[in-house]
Order: C-alpha cells, then structure tokens, then sequence
C-alpha cells in the first residue's frame, strides 16, 4: 500500500493551496471552463497539457500590489551599527565586555562605539549614517525595519535565520515564499531568481522551497562570467537545434505522464514534469533577459 510521508502531505497540501490561487484566477477570468474542457480532452500521453494550460504559472493568491521583488543581500557587509541603527549605548560601555547570559565568552576589546556620525533624513526622519549621502536623499522612499533581532552569533545559521527565519534548513526561504503569493506573469522564466558570483555560504538552501512546490525554488543563476551565452549553464543544446529538441521534448513527456498516470500521484515528479517544459522555453527568452545590451542608455545609467 502506498504510504503517504510527512513530507509528502507537506508537499501535497502547498500544492493544493497554489491550485485554490490558480482556480479563482481563471474564474476571474472566465477561463475556467475552458481550462476544465482542456483538462477533459488530454491524455497521459499528450506531451505538455501543463504547458497549454499555464500550470507552470504561479498565481497570486490576491491582487498583489508589489509588480516585484528584489533582495539584495550583502553577505560581510557594514555592520547594522555603522549605517542604519545607531547604537548610542556604546559609547556608554566602551572597552566594557558584555555580561548576562552570552552564547560563548567574549575575547574581544569589548564594545566599540561606531566611528560614524548619524543624522535624521527626510520628513519621515530615517535615521543613516555618514556613509549614505546620495541614499539619504531618498530617505522619505524607504521603509527601514529595525525591530529584528536573533542570538545567533556565527554566519551559516544566520544566514538561514535571514533567508529562511529557522536555524535549520526546513523552511521555505522568503524568495519562495514571495514567489508562491505573489504568483508570475511571465510562463518562460522562474518566478525566482539568484544571481550570484560563485556558491556563497550555505549554498541552495537559502533559495529552498523545502516543503513547498518545486517551481517555487530558485533558479540559481553564478554571474561570475557575464557573458550571456554562459551565465545560464547549458541553456543552448550544443548540436539539436529548437525544432529537433521539440520533438524530443514531446517524446519524453509523453513517456513521464504514462509513466505517472500508471503510478500514485507524486508532485516531485510532476514538478519534473514542468522544469523540463520550463527549461524548454528558457533558451530564448533566458538569453534576452540577461542581455544588459538591450536595456536602453538611460535604463542604464538608473542603474549605475
């Protein structure tokens, strides 16, 4: 008998939260019945019935307000206390060590107050350092949270408290968690994406759907080399060209959804099922949207 593990029905009920998202979106729409009639008329052979339905789209579970998202996360960077959360207590206890329950002894030259001078900026007074003259400008456009806090001291479990809020990998991060609100509007590229120069610490499971769907996790993408053609790995077959790839496409989906339909559900295999569809459509549009030389001169300079 076929056993259902925590994992799965983890899995499972995510997965049946996105399709509640996906049904009022096509009944907003008034798709639904024709999606229903689709679904009606395909096979377990038919190679992509996913890919002419749009499952492979993240819906929003609500009108989101926010078009996207990006996160920019400076692993080593300024402390707290020298740029956004001025810390007047240290200057207090200069030199002095910390007491009270500590995670291990502290060996160091004690508190140090911030070498950097603090003003109010803007109407909304938001409190920056001497280190952002030109972001301070802004000051009235930001939001800047400091009620966060975790005693945790070393840099890999802080990197899951930040990215995942647990010190144990078994959480979705943020990213998959936004991906999965917010849905997608674009059917040929993640939803989720992580530039990155290398494997920074920790590695995937900052950008880990854990338990729910696969199409929720990044797509990791090393931006040590810029050039296009190798900034998403293999994202060109070396000798079949689109027309030939097709046809092998549809022959293994054909052969998975058999495979599937002969077998108790199993969404790790259907998530399989739609990266493949989804690695199909990227080699185009994946290409253009990493190709900076398309943006125009002033989309550029917005950017620096």
């Amino acid at each position: 008998m076929f056993q259902l593990t925590r994992r799965e029905i983890l899995r499972r009920a995510g997965g049946g939260f996105g399709m509640i998202g996906l049904a009022g979106a096509l009944n907003s729409a008034g798709l639904l019945s024709t999606a229903q009639a689709a679904t009606n008329n395909t096979s377990a052979t038919d190679p992509a019935p996913l890919a002419k339905l749009g499952a492979g789209v993240p819906s929003p579970h609500f009108a989101p307000r926010a078009k996207r998202v990006i996160f920019l996360f400076m692993n080593g960077a300024p402390s707290h206390v020298d740029t956004f959360d001025p810390k007047p207590a240290l200057e207090k206890y200069a030199g002095e060590q910390p007491d009270g329950k500590l995670y291990k002894p502290s060996k160091g030259a004690g508190y140090k107050p911030s070498p950097f001078k603090f003003a109010a900026h803007g109407e909304s007074g938001v409190v920056m350092s001497e280190l952002f003259p030109h972001l301070s400008r802004h000051a009235d456009d930001l939001a800047v949270i400091r009620s966060m806090h975790t005693d945790v001291p070393n840099h890999e479990p802080g990197l899951l408290m930040m990215h995942c809020g647990n010190l144990q990998p078994i959480r979705p991060c943020f990213g998959s968690w936004l991906s999965y609100g917010l849905g997608s509007e674009n059917e040929n590229l993640p939803s989720f994406v992580v530039l990155s120069p290398g494997r920074p610490v920790v590695g995937p499971q900052l950008w880990s759907n854990s338990f729910l769907p696969g199409q929720f996790q990044g797509t990791a993408v090393d931006t040590n080399d810029l050039d296009v053609e190798k900034l998403v790995a293999n994202v060109r077959h070396p000798y079949l060209d689109r027309e030939q790839q097709r046809r092998q496409l549809d022959v293994l989906q054909a052969l998975n959804r058999r495979h599937a339909a002969e077998r108790q559900q199993d969404s790790a295999f259907d998530e399989q099922i739609r990266a493949l569809e989804l690695a199909f459509q990227m080699q185009h549009e994946a290409t253009v949207a990493f190709d900076v030389s398309r943006e125009t001169q002033s989309t550029r300079e917005r950017y620096g």
